[in-house]
């Protein structure tokens, strides 16, 4: 007969984190930054249960470590924390600038969908035509826009290094590695290869899944 205690909401399952580990895993207050492989530990508390599966809770990690609170507190933190939230391994500068820039890039992303859902002044929009393209107004709007474009750049040279695909036989579970996300090449482990799809948990602790030509050596 169906068990009619299997979760199946995500929030439930974050729920189920914060209740089995509560020194661990916060709602809001005291968010410490996850140990490096805790999924692997989770996976291994969970084995066997009819309540929550390891896919439910990677899906669970992906939305807990990708939240604001987490990114900041991953920037706010000296150390990590494991499942009993005893002090784990010191969060390196190369966690810290990433969740830095995590943050600025979902924050700008909101700040944008906010802006395109804001109903637009018919008012407004004569006035800006009607004061011409030498208006200030017009101007800092062209600064903002040129400011946008700086890091691009930047981001550029920090990416036109050589970077070598992941042989084949490294693609191995704990294996240090470099994987590709948009445009930026992100430090990760892999925590798991299943045939063609490859679990990697990113420095912020967030866990991702992606395909062995995404892999770059570290």
């Amino acid at each position: 007969m169906e068990t009619t205690n299997k979760l199946k909401d995500i929030n439930e399952v974050l729920e189920f984190l914060y209740s089995e580990f509560p020194q661990c895993f916060k709602q809001k207050d005291g968010i410490k930054p996850l140990k490096v492989g805790i999924f692997k530990d989770i996976a291994e508390k969970i084995e066997g249960s009819e309540k929550v599966s390891k896919t439910q809770v990677r899906q669970a990690l992906r939305k807990y470590t990708s939240s604001w609170r987490y990114l900041e507190a991953v920037t706010k933190n000296e150390f990590r924390v494991d499942l009993e939230g005893a002090q784990a391994e010191k969060v390196e500068q190369e966690h810290v600038e990433h969740a830095q820039k995590a943050l600025e890039e979902s924050r700008a992303k909101m700040a944008k969908r906010k802006k395109q859902q804001r109903p637009r002044n018919d008012g407004d929009t004569k006035s800006y035509k009607s004061k011409g393209p030498g208006h200030p107004r017009h101007a800092n709007k062209k600064a903002k826009v040129n400011n946008n474009k700086k890091p691009a750049p930047q981001q550029q040279r920090r990416s036109s290094g050589k970077v070598e695909p992941l042989p084949a036989n490294e693609v191995k579970v704990n294996n240090k590695v470099k994987v590709k996300l948009g445009q930026a090449l992100v430090n990760a482990t892999i925590t798991e290869v299943n045939k063609d799809e490859v679990h990697v948990e990113l420095v912020t602790g967030m866990q991702v899944k992606t395909k062995a030509d995404s892999l770059f050596i570290l």
